[in-house]
């Protein structure tokens, strides 16, 4: 546990998503046991705030590490990890009025795209069914990380854009719901497709000018062990040594 707790403090430390991979595959043999699946994980994910006018899916991409602790029963186990790059908001909202009468006049008729950045944790009870299938249902806590609304018009013949900082506006505490399923390639060291569902119950802006607007996102996902392979050939070496 010291490990795991040593490996999260320092993904905090690295601020890309390809420090925290090289740190992932640095470490992955060392995190792995019996008891204990270490990976990285990542895809595409398809997010939209509930109840915002105008509001359409964004899609973009996702990247973290997971665990999987197994439990007295193989199987279940408790999954966790950090979604590192977990970009949440919605596409197409209306243009509103950003206090300034050259920007207001450039972007009128245009649309915003809202782009809201969150280290996600989901701490989920998982099932594997001997078919390789697996389910999952828990929660999943986020914390913020950016947030700005991305004003996007045709100008006199030429795209422009302007980006407005909306992170003071945006809750700093994310949590919900989360459930999901997948399926286990080529047995117990194979790689994992999956499908997760978010259902955000904290709502997205401060205030109380709207209450209603929460987080919603579907992740499509493919999940790689790091060094499980080499951590279990290791755990069998060390028992065959001991049992001479």
């Amino acid at each position: 546990m010291k490990k795991i707790l040593l490996f999260i403090a320092l993904c905090f430390s690295f601020q890309s998503a390809h420090s925290q991979v090289l740190l992932s595959l640095i470490f992955g043999d060392k995190l792995n046991s019996p008891n204990l699946e270490f990976g990285l994980e990542g895809g595409a994910n398809f997010s939209t705030i509930s109840n915002l006018e105008d509001a359409k899916y964004a899609t973009d991409f996702n990247l973290g590490f997971y665990f999987d602790f197994n439990l007295k029963n193989p199987k279940w186990m408790v999954n966790t990890g950090v979604i590192v790059k977990s970009t949440m908001g919605a596409d197409g909202l209306a243009v509103y009025s950003l206090n300034n009468e050259n920007l207001d006049n450039v972007f009128a008729g245009g649309y915003v795209d809202r782009t809201i950045k969150y280290f996600n944790v989901p701490i989920l009870i998982k099932y594997k069914f001997d078919n390789n299938i697996y389910v999952k249902a828990g929660t999943q806590l986020g914390l913020l990380s950016k947030a700005y609304d991305e004003f996007k018009n045709d100008y006199n013949g030429e795209d422009v854009e302007y980006k407005n900082n909306i992170r003071d506006q945006i809750h700093v505490i994310d949590a919900g719901l989360a459930v999901g399923a997948g399926y286990r390639l080529t047995g117990g060291n194979g790689m994992n497709l999956g499908i997760q569902y978010y259902y955000g119950l904290v709502p997205v802006l401060k205030g109380d000018s709207s209450p209603n607007q929460f987080n919603r996102s579907f992740y499509i996902t493919a999940g790689i062990p790091i060094g499980k392979g080499k951590a279990a050939r290791i755990a069998a070496e060390k028992k065959a040594g001991e049992e001479k």
